[in-house]
């Protein structure tokens, strides 16, 4: 089922490039989990029973435990919110593409994987605010992408706290935009991007009402008498940087301050007052402004017919270049009681034309595949990019959890055997195979690009003789096979 499913998704890879409009399924979650470890079923949180499948899924979480000792670790292996996502998605195929992570800020994008090679030019940058920039426990992590040409960036912040730092938290975000820089020259910003999404813990307050007024309208459900005195409300009154940007009705409970595995809000002695300190919000960059010029009467009547062919070559680019963000949902949800914040769902719709519909490599395996012969790779470049050295090409299981979730793999230009013009054919040795096989995918890696750019049909690696015949059972076989097995 698994590889008809694959098959299906790769082959639609190859689609004419000059098709209509289409809409992708975005699922984004914002959740300040105050250092807890993460629940047991985050099924509720991604929706995973409704019938409307996301495309992309962007997990952003604050204050995931961030103490030294298990900092250094979960650089290394993933941290445990991280492993609860990917085992989570992973079987309903979806692949982490890339995350970061500055102390207890988490970044996470997942896709499906027939999107995977659609996924290119992938930069990630961060940007620390607390303690005077020195400390990464407030501040912004950003990821930007290119999504079938389109640019998109997504920054999760967690902004300074209390009620009286509602300048302080504008100020802040506006640093992390004048800081946050990446390696293009034309989106090198974040508001360069065609759309950004802005969205975490960004710790606005519900400014004047008392408490007694403020849990009389929460437990009546008239949340939008709150609304007008809801600080990042107010603030967009007044800060232009914030102006641009859009979010939907706060149709939800204030998400904090609530006690531990609990639906009542602060029952400490501080009592805190309830507010929407989570948020997701978006911004679409208007269209530049076409020139104003009048270039006088006589010029416009004798050139009608060439602005009239302008125009629709105009319409045509500003269709191509398009694209529409539309709310579907955004809520809180309660279930979940491990933090003092509920996390904050927003699930949208992304119509756009894809500006291509090609991989940029097309790769496959060359006859069986076994351990106990050499294979051999075969890749073809379909569209020019900035190929490198560092460049590898990874055998991943079907099901794979993200980029890094290879079996093993063979660097493109070391393990280079033979080259025409158009197809490539890259050594993999049989000791690099696993002895059980197993289902199986190649995976082209950019290193530039920093994403995969090819992706080759499922294939059979079939069991080793050698394995047969000496009865090899899990717990003998080496660590290419217990990747395989897992």
């Amino acid at each position: 089922m698994e590889q008809e499913v694959l098959s299906d998704s790769l082959e639609a890879m190859s689609l004419d490039g000059r098709s209509d409009m289409h809409t992708f399924r975005l699922h984004m979650v914002t959740w300040n989990v105050a250092t807890a470890e993460p629940p047991d079923d985050v099924s509720s949180l991604l929706k995973l029973h409704s019938p409307k499948t996301p495309d992309l899924y962007v997990i952003g979480l604050q204050e995931v435990r961030a103490a030294p000792l298990k900092f250094v670790t979960d650089l290394a292996f993933d941290d445990s919110w991280s492993h609860l996502f990917m085992n989570t998605l992973a079987p309903r195929g979806y692949v982490k593409v890339s995350s970061i992570r500055m102390q207890g800020l988490l970044l996470l994008f997942f896709t499906r994987l027939e999107h995977v090679p659609f996924i290119r030019n992938i930069q990630v940058s961060y940007t620390r605010t607390g303690m005077f920039g020195y400390w990464g426990n407030k501040g912004g992590v950003s990821m930007r992408l290119s999504f079938y040409g389109h640019m998109l960036c997504f920054l999760n912040c967690h902004l300074a706290a209390h009620m009286n730092y509602a300048s302080q938290r504008v100020d802040e975000f506006e640093y992390i935009l004048d800081n946050q820089t990446f390696n293009s020259k034309d989106t090198p910003n974040i508001l360069d991007h065609k759309v950004v999404f802005w969205f975490g813990d960004l710790n606005f307050r519900i400014a004047d009402h008392g408490m007694h007024f403020l849990r009389s309208c929460i437990t009546s459900q008239r949340f939008n008498l709150l609304w007008s005195k809801d600080q990042l409300t107010m603030m967009k009154q007044q800060a232009a940087s914030l102006q641009e940007f859009e979010e939907g009705p706060l149709d939800f409970q204030p998400t904090y301050k609530f006690d531990l595995h609990s639906d009542n809000y602060d029952s400490s002695g501080k009592k805190r007052k309830p507010a929407w300190t989570d948020r997701i919000l978006w911004r679409v960059k208007a269209k530049a402004s076409p020139a104003t010029e009048d270039e006088g009467e006589d010029s416009e009547a004798g050139s009608s017919e060439k602005a009239q062919q302008q125009a629709s070559v105009a319409g045509e680019e500003d269709e191509e270049l398009s694209l529409k963000v539309k709310q579907d949902l955004y809520t809180s949800n309660m279930e979940y009681g491990v933090s003092d914040h509920k996390p904050v769902i927003g699930t949208f719709h992304l119509e756009l034309k894809k500006m291509y519909n090609t991989p940029l490599v097309q790769v496959s395996a060359e006859g069986d595949w076994s351990a106990d012969f050499d294979a051999m790779v075969t890749y073809t470049i379909l569209q020019p990019f900035p190929s490198s050295a560092w460049d590898w090409i990874g055998l991943y299981k079907v099901g794979f959890k993200s980029t890094m979730d290879y079996i093993t793999y063979t660097w493109v230009k070391d393990d280079q055997v033979s080259l025409n013009d158009e197809l490539v054919q890259v050594y993999v040795s049989k000791d690099e195979i696993p002895v059980l096989g197993g289902e199986c995918i190649l995976c082209y890696f950019s290193s530039n690009l920093q994403c995969i750019v090819g992706i080759s049909k499922p294939f059979k690696v079939q069991e080793s003789r050698v394995a047969i015949e000496e009865g090899l059972v899990p717990e003998n076989v080496n660590g290419l096979d217990q990747a395989v097995l897992s």
